[in-house]
């Protein structure tokens, strides 16, 4: 039976880590696709910690944790070396992406048309909450940078929804700690050629007040990581 392995980077998310573990374990899947959740639980100092311990006799999800907090990045390598499923896809811990997506998401694959496919907030007719503007302008602009870099023609690179054929994530070695990860992994896949694909995903945002982490240094960091990663064989 097919297993897909989710992996779900986790710092300082007690507000929603519990409910997300929730929807993750209850999303429908397509006939004959078994699940399993590797948490990696990034040196929390708030309540998070004790939300994950209520899934500890549940045998679908494995907990992990790393000490110090090292970013999303780090968490995503450990995850990606502890999953053992045939696929695997990435899940941020904030509620902002729906896990009822992955049917969507593993289609193109278990028809044996895409190797990775990329879960697009901007394509598509789903729904979107409506939030910041200059967030929407940078992460069309990085995209385009990417694209441009990598000659793809993706219209949401910085995505948390990739889902990844095992085999292809095995020939990739993750190095960037922080959300450098999202152009990184970009420029690597495209430089394999192996088949991408994206669809149109839902997104519900979030704002600062409500835990975002993300802010316009890791933008720039962003940028450079496209032409480290895009340019050179990093």
């Amino acid at each position: 039976m097919p297993l897909l392995s989710i992996v779900v980077p986790v710092y300082n998310e007690e507000r929603t880590v519990e409910a997300l573990l929730g929807a993750v374990l209850s999303a429908p899947l397509p006939e004959g696709v078994d699940r399993e959740v590797v948490v990696v639980d990034d040196a929390s100092a708030d309540g998070t910690p004790s939300r994950l311990a209520r899934f500890s006799s549940d045998s679908r999800v494995r907990v992990f944790r790393q000490e110090p907090n090292q970013g999303k990045g780090a968490a995503l390598r450990r995850g990606f070396a502890e999953a053992r499923g045939d696929f695997v896809v990435v899940q941020d811990a904030d509620l902002e992406y729906d896990p009822r997506e992955y049917s969507k998401l593993l289609l193109p694959v278990l028809d044996g048309r895409a190797d990775v496919v990329y879960g697009s907030r901007f394509a598509g007719s789903d729904a979107h909450r409506v939030l910041f503007f200059w967030h929407s302008v940078g992460n069309r602009v990085l995209t385009l940078v990417s694209n441009a870099v990598t000659n793809l023609n993706l219209t949401d690179m910085e995505t948390c929804y990739k889902l990844f054929r095992a085999d292809v994530l095995r020939r990739i070695t993750v190095r960037e700690d922080r959300f450098g990860f999202e152009p990184e992994i970009t420029a690597k896949v495209a430089r394999l050629g192996v088949r991408i694909y994206e669809v149109g995903i839902g997104y519900s945002g979030r704002t600062y007040d409500e835990g975002k982490k993300i802010g316009w240094k890791d933008g720039v960091r962003a940028f450079w990581c496209i032409l480290k990663y895009g340019l050179f064989r990093a």
